[in-house]
């Protein structure tokens, strides 16, 4: 067997995350090009476990709107995560494709919804 296998796996991996600078736990987060869920608050090392994982559905903070404007979500729109926002998550696909929307938002409303975190 090998032994050089350091994680089974994408959930749980300890980074430093792109963005926020210091994630609390539940925080959607940025590494690179790849979106997760810190797992933990940010630790005195500065890094964060993250869970990375597809398939699982997270209840997250999301915008209803797009890069036009105000749109709503409807369930199975693809969510977006773009750092330059609060919150970071919404239909802007100007961001890193964080999910797919499992519950509705109406246009211009913030509400944490259930999300399905792909990996992009």
């Amino acid at each position: 067997m090998a032994t050089n296998l350091m994680y089974d796996g994408a959930n749980g991996l300890p980074v430093t995350c792109s963005h926020p600078t210091e994630p609390n736990s539940g925080d959607p987060v940025r590494v690179g090009e790849l979106t997760g869920v810190a797992l933990a608050d940010e630790e005195s090392d500065g890094k964060t476990v993250v869970d990375f994982a597809p398939g699982k559905v997270w209840d997250v903070s999301v915008k209803g709107i797009n890069g036009s404007g105000n749109s709503a979500v409807a369930v199975g729109d693809k969510i977006y995560y773009v750092d330059a926002d609060t919150p970071v998550l919404s239909k802007k696909d100007t961001g890193r494709l964080f999910g797919f929307a499992m519950e509705a938002i109406a246009s211009g409303s913030t509400d944490t919804i259930n999300v399905m975190k792909v990996l992009a």
